[in-house]
């Protein structure tokens, strides 16, 4: 951590109250106690200054974002709705499920208008930008219904790639939740965003996709957020988002 002088930055102690962590007076035992880390370094001192925005502190080793007036929030889309925020065919589109919300909301990356689940809407320009981008390579989880009795070493040869109208494309992990009636519960890790890749990716192996549903994307869990739903981000989440995309 770079050492600023004693007008610059706030005190960390002040920077951890105003991020909700607790009292000033309780963030200040837990910097004596050791558990408070500025840029990788732990940090004791009462009087250091920090730059809320630059500087990378963690307590107990998690992220504590910078204050700001962003909104994160996340959404579990349903199959029919774009993803868009203003349609111009007229569909059902995500200000459907944002009617209360005052401020102007971006999604980050999509959604096939069949495909459901998790969502990211925010007006954080810079870490949109950041998840969307193919160079973080941000994981993202689905759970698809298949066509077929996929196999167990179905999942060998999706890991060491197929080739697509469009180039290669590879899972990073697959397994085989349940085979049922010439049908098949899968679920997968990918990376690539390329346009509607899973799809493409099990349809290619002999597979269709009938149904799918993104789970996770990131350090982000769907959980058991009903569908239409949307709630915001806790601290923690948004404080993993960034550390997803840490350079």
């Amino acid at each position: 951590m770079t050492e600023p002088s004693s007008l610059e930055g706030v005190r960390l102690q002040k920077v951890l109250a105003q991020a909700g962590i607790a009292s000033r007076r309780r963030c200040e035992q837990l910097m004596a106690d050791g558990r408070v880390e500025v840029n990788g370094e732990t940090v004791t001192q009462m009087g250091v200054r920090v730059d809320p925005v630059a500087d990378v502190i963690r307590v107990d080793g998690k992220r504590v974002p910078p204050r700001t007036d962003h909104a994160y929030l996340l959404v579990n889309k349903p199959r029919g709705v774009v993803t868009s925020m203003a349609d111009e065919r007229g569909r059902p589109d995500l200000r459907s499920l944002l009617a209360d919300r005052p401020e102007r909301l971006f999604h980050v990356g999509r959604l096939d208008t069949d495909t459901s689940g998790l969502l990211i809407l925010t007006n954080d320009g810079d870490l949109a930008h950041r998840l969307a981008h193919p160079s973080f390579e941000v994981t993202k989880t689905y759970v698809a219904l298949v066509k077929g009795d996929a196999s167990d070493a179905l999942g060998s040869r999706l890991r060491e790639g197929v080739r697509l109208d469009d180039g290669p494309a590879a899972v990073d992990r697959f397994r085989v939740v349940d085979r049922s009636r010439g049908r098949s519960l899968v679920e997968l890790d990918v990376h690539i965003g390329r346009n509607r890749i899973v799809r493409r990716i099990l349809d290619h192996v002999g597979h269709p996709v009938v149904e799918l549903t993104r789970t996770a994307f990131g350090p982000l869990r769907l959980g058991d957020l009903a569908v239409g739903a949307t709630r915001e981000l806790s601290r923690d989440e948004i404080g993993a988002l960034f550390d997803s995309v840490e350079t």
